[in-house]
């Protein structure tokens, strides 16, 4: 397929059936500061290949969109400045025009779609906003959830978005939640947000059931497993509540809208909770890579 490019090891993988995971690369140009960044997707991509399934880190470079990109891909778009963030939107004319750029979550279940791979590992989804009704600022992930057939593996939503509403709206679209040991969408750096999802699952071969047979009923949509925070890693509440509310206000007070709205707030929250809410990322992005590629291992 034109503007479409496939690794051989990736290639070789599908057509032999073996369990594939991919990732996005927005983690290593907008979700860390350089190096750490590179440093998340090498150990993201050793711990998939550890649980017995083949990682494929999406991105585009060189005016393609790669599924499985190199290692010395990896590393020269994680040198590059300012580097776009692409989304469904923007995605054709970046691989037209810059010919270079990092994959959101919504950018990389394209990729996974158009290449047969059903299950992807990221940190969070995007989702609704909190002022979404002065904004209407909603996350294409959530479109294209509605649309394609792919499982994404999370610790629930980024916690500054609006959890209910996202939670209600992945429902309207059709996309089952399906919680891995919990029966509560997590709140990213929280495990509980206490809101109920459709069916939580203590055993990876239940949830594979489940999974496959989401995707025999060929309703078109995705599903989002969602994987709480290990307990160990999951942020303080008071430094949690107390370091949100600060990161909204100082994102009013900006008046910032559209896609830098969540790397801003990231930021703000690596600011202000002196660098734990890296560690706490960094630990969620792992158990999913783990989590995503059991679940593909039990898939295939």
């Amino acid at each position: 397929m034109r503007h479409l490019s496939i690794s051989p090891d990736i290639a070789s993988a599908l057509e032999s059936g073996k369990p594939v995971v991919a990732l996005e690369t927005t983690l290593v140009t907008h979700g860390f500061p350089h190096p750490e960044g590179l440093e998340v997707a090498q150990d993201l991509e050793q711990a998939i290949r550890t649980e017995g399934a083949t990682p494929a880190t999406i991105g585009v470079i060189d005016y393609s969109l790669r599924v499985g990109i190199t290692a010395d891909e990896l590393e020269t778009l994680a040198q590059a400045r300012s580097v776009p963030k692409l989304n469904p939107s923007n995605l054709a004319a970046g691989i037209t025009t810059v010919g270079m750029g990092s994959t959101t979550v919504a950018a990389t279940m394209v990729a996974a779609h158009l290449t047969g791979i059903r299950i992807f590992s990221t940190g969070g989804i995007g989702g609704v906003h909190r002022n979404v009704a002065d904004t209407g600022d909603i996350s294409a992930d959530l479109m294209a959830l509605g649309c394609f057939p792919v499982a994404v593996v999370c610790a629930g939503a980024k916690a500054v978005l609006d959890l209910p509403k996202t939670v209600e709206a992945l429902e309207t679209r059709g996309v089952p939640i399906f919680g891995v040991g919990t029966d509560r969408f997590p709140a990213f750096y929280r495990r509980d947000s206490r809101v109920p999802i459709d069916q939580g699952f203590n055993d990876i071969s239940q949830l594979a059931k489940a999974v496959r047979a989401h995707f025999e009923l060929n309703m078109g949509s995705g599903v989002v497993v969602a994987n709480p925070i290990p307990f160990e890693a999951e942020m303080p509440e008071d430094i949690y509540e107390t370091s949100l509310k600060r990161s909204l206000e100082d994102l009013a007070s900006s008046g910032m809208r559209g896609r830098e709205v969540t790397p801003y707030l990231l930021e703000r929250l690596r600011l202000l909770t002196k660098g734990e809410s890296v560690f706490s990322n960094r630990a969620l992005l792992l158990h999913n890579a783990k989590i995503a590629a059991r679940l593909a291992v039990a898939l295939e």
